[in-house]
């Protein structure tokens, strides 16, 4: 895996809208989780899901897993890190959510998107270059 660059981590309170009749977090919920982690990771590096279409990509999820440790409560802060993990031929974003208090890990995965070409509607299989810039990455 190749070292990661960029990191960002947000904090979340779990609402009551989120759990079921045991207060426990639904397991769909975390994808959603895992997206406010990355729109927060893609902001810090500049490169958001409105400026990839600005430069003229569009990055869908092509890949998604994840795995459930211990479950998230009503009530709980949890704290959601993504790490950019790979970006040469796709974008890898590894994710950890642990309890804000106690850093007990809850639930891990990553998701996986690769770059469009939106003049072609074709697949881009090298990174461009503007996420590489947007990472600091130096092209060879």
């Amino acid at each position: 895996m190749t070292k990661s660059l960029h990191q960002t981590a947000i904090d979340l309170k779990i609402p009551f809208h989120d759990v079921d009749m045991m207060e426990i977090v639904w397991h769909g919920h975390y994808v959603r989780y895992f997206e406010i982690a990355r729109c927060a990771l893609l902001d810090k590096i500049g490169y958001n899901y409105r400026q990839m279409l600005d430069s003229g990509y569009s990055w869908p999820v092509i890949d998604l897993r994840m795995r459930y440790i211990k479950p998230a409560v009503f009530g709980q802060v949890i704290n959601v890190q993504a790490v950019v993990a790979e970006w040469e031929n796709r974008l890898k974003i590894n994710y950890l959510i642990v309890d804000k208090e106690t850093g007990a890990r809850l639930t891990k995965g990553y998701s996986i998107q690769v770059a469009v070409d939106l003049a072609t509607d074709e697949l881009c299989f090298e990174s461009p270059g503007i996420l590489l810039e947007k990472l600091g990455v130096e092209v060879a």
